[in-house]
């Protein structure tokens, strides 16, 4: 565990202390839960750093073998949860800096967004960045035929959701798909609160301008 840190910030719950001691007890079964809770949101951050999803299953399993070899030495001052999630965040980027090719580096446009800006209000506006009052999307229609129509925009909401420039996708991805609170995602991504807002305010309006343009077209 070379290099990551064991601690951060508040304590552990009894119930978080419990698993902590059957972990460092080498309980597998205690392991193989807390692998099927965690893996699949790790996964889908994992992927915001790395090439593919086969890139992304070894910087999960990386973590893993990481949380074995530490558990002993972690010190309590954060959510065990959030402790994981740092360490994996940490091994993404080594691993997608490491394996990023040109063609790949678009992070500098990270702050930019597919919805036309003039639909914002200006940074001298009360509301700075909010819709316009003639701007306010429309309100997703109420049809017969919902759940066919619900699965349709899941399907178009991930499929922008990819098309995000990085650090939009992965803020997007861990408070509206992982519903992590701000404070938590501000201090995995070494965001500052403002600079997490305006990022995950852009990344939901791309997403929701997708959504509009999909259901204006004609069927």
């Amino acid at each position: 565990m070379t290099g990551y840190h064991l601690a951060e910030m508040t304590t552990t719950s009894a119930d978080e202390a419990d698993l902590i001691a059957a972990l460092r007890a080498r309980d597998e079964v205690a392991f193989a839960r807390l692998v099927d809770q965690h893996t699949p949101a790790m996964l889908r951050v994992a992927r915001g750093y790395v090439a593919s999803h086969e890139v992304a299953e070894e910087v999960v399993q990386e973590t893993w073998i990481a949380l074995l070899k530490g558990i002993d030495r972690f010190e309590g001052r954060s959510s065990l949860r959030t402790w994981l999630f740092t360490v994996m965040i940490n091994i993404a980027k080594t691993r997608g800096l490491r394996d990023r090719t040109d063609a790949d580096v678009q992070i500098a446009a990270y702050t930019g967004g597919t919805v036309d800006p003039k639909r914002f209000r200006d940074s001298d506006d009360p509301w700075p960045g909010h819709w316009k009052a003639d701007e306010v999307p429309s309100p997703f229609p109420d049809t017969p035929e919902g759940s066919v129509l619900g699965g349709e925009l899941l399907a178009v909401t991930r499929r922008e959701l990819a098309k995000l420039p990085e650090r939009q996708r992965l803020v997007v991805t861990m408070r509206d798909v992982l519903d992590m609170d701000s404070a938590e995602v501000s201090r995995l991504l070494d965001l500052s609160p403002a600079n997490q807002r305006v990022l995950l305010h852009r990344g939901r309006a791309a997403v929701r301008q997708a959504l509009e343009n999909y259901l204006k077209e004609p069927v």
